[in-house]
């Protein structure tokens, strides 16, 4: 039985939060509460004007400030209230937070280093690693899903818990999520037939 004669499809569009504020650009910004630039308002509105025809029953978003402002673009379409989830929050980089990458280059050049070569096997001092970050959030895309079973939601939030996602679904090893393109208010879909999930769409830009 293939899993389309499925009768009920819990279905995930998740969504990359629009272009930062000009200053977050170039810098790790991971949990750096920067908002959207007019750009970011714009890709993110035209990802809007597709969802708006799309039935919603509930959008939720990482408590970062350009998610939520992305988020509440999207909800008002369906007059809902985005609901922010701390465990869709993106990475912590701790003391990286708000360097560039050649000041963390000329500053912690063993870290440097050791990142490159293996982008989610780095501890990040005094913040995250990628496992940590990769158990809050398929934990926290498990609760939504079971509280929607059935229904179409939502999630908006970065880049980093969108590849964890669609590496999830599509049983990709940790190291190869980076392979998986995630543009400004990329949008992406898994449906869900109950637990087996099949990917429907990744990266896709309506702006």
């Amino acid at each position: 039985m293939s899993m389309e004669s499925h009768d009920e499809v819990t279905r995930l569009w998740l969504i990359r939060h629009g272009q930062p504020q000009g200053d977050a650009q170039g810098r790790c910004y991971g949990r750096l509460d920067v908002g959207l630039s007019i750009e970011g308002r714009r890709q993110i509105t035209g990802v809007a004007a597709h969802l708006a025809g799309v039935p919603l029953g509930a959008v939720y978003c990482s408590p970062r400030r350009r998610a939520v402002e992305s988020a509440h673009l999207i909800a008002a379409g369906h007059s809902l209230t985005p609901t922010p989830v701390e465990g869709l929050s993106e990475l912590s980089f701790g003391d990286f937070e708000g360097l560039t990458y050649e000041e963390i280059e000329r500053d912690y050049p063993s870290l440097y280093q050791q990142w490159m070569e293996s982008p989610t096997g780095i501890q990040f001092p005094n913040g995250e690693g990628f496992t940590t970050m990769q158990h809050r959030v398929l934990e926290a895309a498990r609760v939504l899903r079971r509280r929607h079973q059935g229904e179409s939601l939502a999630i908006v939030s970065h880049g980093g818990v969108n590849r964890i996602l669609l590496a999830d679904a599509l049983e990709m090893s940790p190291a190869r999520i980076f392979r998986i393109g995630q543009r400004y208010a990329a949008a992406n879909r898994i449906d869900y037939f109950d637990s087996e999930p099949l990917v429907e769409t990744i990266n896709e830009c309506w702006y």
